[in-house]
């Protein structure tokens, strides 16, 4: 069916409300929109659904919603999982908690009970809830750190990560079956919670969840020196951080918490930014200000769900507030988690430490550093994850860390996704650990770079939107597999690594290895003097995205060679556009 046919569908079939009706009619005259809404069904991919909420099958909406919902089901009966259950989250977003009602009514008409959080919660607590109740996967409504007219639909498996194979496929699978809407089931509310389907959490998972999360804290001795008197300024981005980072630095007794007034309270039109994302120099704008006034040792933000965190420190030698890449929290936290558990407690021999492909060299030295194993995963928290449950399963591993370079890591195997929550909880414990020595976080980040060397990674993102869009982004690939670059700026191409054809050539020998990692369509070059790039598309953005890192000697001479080197990234980038 052409997307014209599926646009005259929604509006004669009598199974589309008045209103989605009303919505599309009010298009009738806009071709390029009909198409853009109708020429595919949403996609559900490896990280779910996300798209911008809308009538139409490219949108997200609640008919999206419950027919993903009954691929979702389907797939559950076919691995008997029925009687485990689901466990719903969702975050401030437009739609978000009808987008969690609808999913768990098309659950409970297919049998299988749905345990919805009472009012909005953090990516990691639904992680947790989904583990601690025992549920064969999980759903959390959120479209993360995008833009406010974006929705998203995350699914989770039994181990508490967002599904990786076989189950991302055959869940896909069973989504793609269902052409039907007709043939989706929904319920009534009440006659779901009165059959014991429809339950509602809160108390009960939140209460453990912080439990878990201070049962991490490596040095209370320095928390009850100097917590009471660490400034923080922080910021949920009128997302879902707000109540359960609070409560945690409370109890903990961190009592000089200010929260940015204006980003307090949930709205999902994030009227304060123009998308809620941490990176952004935006998100801090406010923060810093608050910071400033208040001579603020830090300043912290999470994004809407609360998976990401944002980090300023301040300088106390100049006042100014230095921006902490996630490269350079995750390996500040990597360092401090690991440093301070070998000299409390030792490391255990089989101790590993976990990182993305596109992350920062710098975790392979502090990894060198302590003796313990480096694993690299693709990207997506979701292998990190993966190797956790490994470790679990064969009895083989320790985790003692994992990070990407997207602003998330994990702190304990409470949750198997990213948590800005424990991240928070974490950052303050250090910033305390090192107050107690006569140092802030930045004079921390500084001897770091010392130690292991200035490492300086950087993106270059392109956004390629529409169906032309995403041929663009399969020509950038196809060139690049075509005719690979043998010199990138100043860096000679030693090796290529092409993580679709599961290939590691030498360049200078022609030796061909495997990657050893799952097919996934990510093309990256290992150059001399530590130098790298790799470049794969998004799987949530239309964008396809750059990453590059170098070394140098200096911040200075760091700077200088991740800029010289970006500007022949975007040189390399608009040849081929």
């Amino acid at each position: 069916m052409d997307y014209k046919a599926n646009y005259e569908e929604w509006l004669s079939n009598p199974y589309f409300d008045e209103d989605t009706k009303a919505e599309l009619k009010g298009i009738a005259d806009n071709e390029a929109e009909i198409e853009d809404r109708f020429y595919r069904s949403l996609e559900f991919g490896t990280a779910g659904l996300r798209g911008v909420i809308g009538a139409g099958t490219n949108r997200m909406n609640i008919y999206t919603v419950r027919k993903t919902t009954q691929g979702l089901a389907n797939y559950i009966s076919n691995v008997n999982g029925q009687e485990k259950g689901v466990a719903i989250a969702y975050d401030s977003r437009r739609m978000s908690p009808e987008f969690a009602d609808e999913a768990a009514l098309c659950l409970a008409a297919n049998g299988i009970k749905a345990y919805v959080f009472e009012s909005l919660r953090p990516t990691p607590e639904l992680s947790y809830a989904v583990r601690k109740l025992g549920c064969i996967s999980g759903i959390n409504i959120t479209a993360s750190h995008n833009p406010p007219e974006y929705n998203g639909y995350k699914v989770y498996w039994e181990d508490g990560a967002q599904i990786t194979p076989p189950h991302d496929t055959g869940i896909m699978e069973e989504v793609s079956k269902v052409t039907d809407f007709n043939e989706v089931k929904t319920m009534d509310k009440e006659a779901a919670k009165e059959a014991g389907l429809y339950v509602v959490i809160g108390a009960d998972i939140d209460d453990p969840y912080m439990e878990e999360l201070k049962s991490n804290v490596l040095h209370m001795d320095a928390i009850k020196e100097v917590g009471k008197d660490l400034k923080i300024v922080y910021s949920p981005l009128h997302g879902t951080g707000n109540i359960p980072a609070r409560r945690v630095l409370k109890e903990l007794g961190f009592e000089n918490v200010t929260v940015v007034p204006e980003q307090e309270l949930p709205d999902g039109d994030f009227p304060t930014v123009s998308y809620p994302n941490p990176e952004a120099d935006e998100a801090f704008v406010l923060g810093v200000k608050l910071a400033k006034e208040l001579d603020a040792d830090l300043v912290l933000a999470t994004d809407p769900d609360a998976d990401r965190l944002g980090v300023r420190v301040k300088d106390s030698k100049t006042g100014e507030y230095h921006d902490l890449t996630g490269n350079m929290s995750g390996c500040l936290l990597a360092d401090y988690e690991i440093g301070q558990r070998k000299a409390l407690k030792g490391l255990p021999e089989d101790g590993k430490l976990i990182k993305t492909i596109v992350t920062t060299n710098m975790a392979d030295a502090i990894a060198k550093a302590y003796g313990v194993d480096l694993i690299e995963v693709l990207t997506g928290f979701k292998f990190i994850g993966q190797q956790i449950l490994r470790f679990e399963q064969s009895k083989k591993g320790t985790y003692l860390f994992g990070f990407e370079e997207s602003y998330g890591c994990l702190i304990g195997t409470h949750a198997r996704d990213k948590d800005a929550i424990v991240a928070t909880m974490a950052l303050c414990e250090a910033a305390a650990y090192y107050k107690t020595q006569g140092k802030t976080l930045w004079d921390a980040m500084i001897d770091m770079y010392e130690k292991y060397g200035y490492y300086k990674d950087d993106i270059q993102s392109i956004t390629l939107k529409g169906i032309e869009g995403l041929e663009k982004i399969q020509n950038i690939l196809n060139t690049l597999r075509e005719n690979p670059p043998k010199k990138i700026g100043a860096y000679e191409v030693t090796s290529i690594r092409d993580y679709k054809a599961d290939t590691i050539k030498n360049v200078a020998t022609g030796e061909v290895t495997s990657t050893g990692l799952p097919s996934s369509n990510v093309l990256y070059y290992d150059m001399t003097d530590d130098a790298w790039l790799c470049v794969r598309p998004s799987g949530t953005e239309p964008k396809v995205k750059f990453y590059y890192g170098i070394k140098g000697t200096s911040l200075e001479d760091a700077n200088e060679k991740s800029e010289a080197l970006g500007k022949e990234v975007v040189d390399m980038i608009n040849k081929m556009l």
